[in-house]
């Protein structure tokens, strides 16, 4: 039940926050920004200095909030492996791999495979996965969801990479149930600008609920 609850609330949520960072410590200021800005739904990348370590870190932290942590850039289920022992709630990929979303069913966790095809949509979908990250998002735009769901309606997709405060509304127009945003969201973090980050992460919130009105 946890998994179906984890896939639900991220539907409702819309927006996740996606964290690189370039050290621990600034990692940890950038989810703390981010959750004060409103996102609840946080998934730190593997590309991160010390992610596992994060990942468990917050997980402890946050236990008793609202949010849930994730682990994002996850490429081999060796890896979503020691991500769900550290604490993490969903495992996200910027590519297909099956044997990642069988251990991730094993587990009960929910897994969000990467695709830019429909082929590999679908075979993601087969093989369980219950939202497909339309990965990178940049190289096509909100166009592709909607050409995606011609033939396949019934998929649930979230976008990451190229989405921005300008562009999120025309990604949950489009039929995005959800979408994924990094660089535009946490670049204040680069200068030390956390309250921006916060202010960023407010006006995510804000235009996903504009835009499902």
């Amino acid at each position: 039940m946890q998994r179906l609850r984890t896939i639900l609330r991220l539907q409702e949520e819309g927006v996740v926050a996606v964290i690189r960072a370039e050290s621990k410590e600034q990692g940890i200021k950038i989810v703390d920004a981010v959750k004060k800005g409103g996102i609840k739904m946080l998934e730190v990348t593997m590309t991160v200095p010390g992610a596992v370590d994060i990942i468990k870190e917050i997980s402890e932290h946050y236990k008793n909030e609202d949010v849930i942590i994730g682990a994002g850039t996850v490429l081999d289920p060796e890896t979503a492996r020691i991500c769900i022992l550290a604490g993490a709630k969903y495992i996200v990929s910027p590519s297909l791999n099956l044997d990642t979303i069988k251990l991730c069913n094993r587990y009960r966790i929910p897994v969000m495979p990467g695709a830019m095809t429909i082929k590999e949509a679908i075979e993601g979908m087969e093989a369980g996965a219950e939202i497909i990250k339309v990965f990178p998002g940049s190289a096509f735009g909100p166009s592709i969801i909607k050409a995606f769901k011609g033939p396949i309606p019934q998929g649930n997709f979230m976008p990451t990479g190229g989405v921005s405060l300008s562009n999120v509304k025309d990604w949950i127009q489009a039929g995005a149930v959800a979408v994924g945003t990094g660089g535009q969201l946490t670049k204040g973090a680069k200068t030390g600008d956390y309250e921006l980050v916060t202010e960023t992460a407010k006006k995510f919130v804000e235009a996903v609920k504009e835009a499902r009105k």
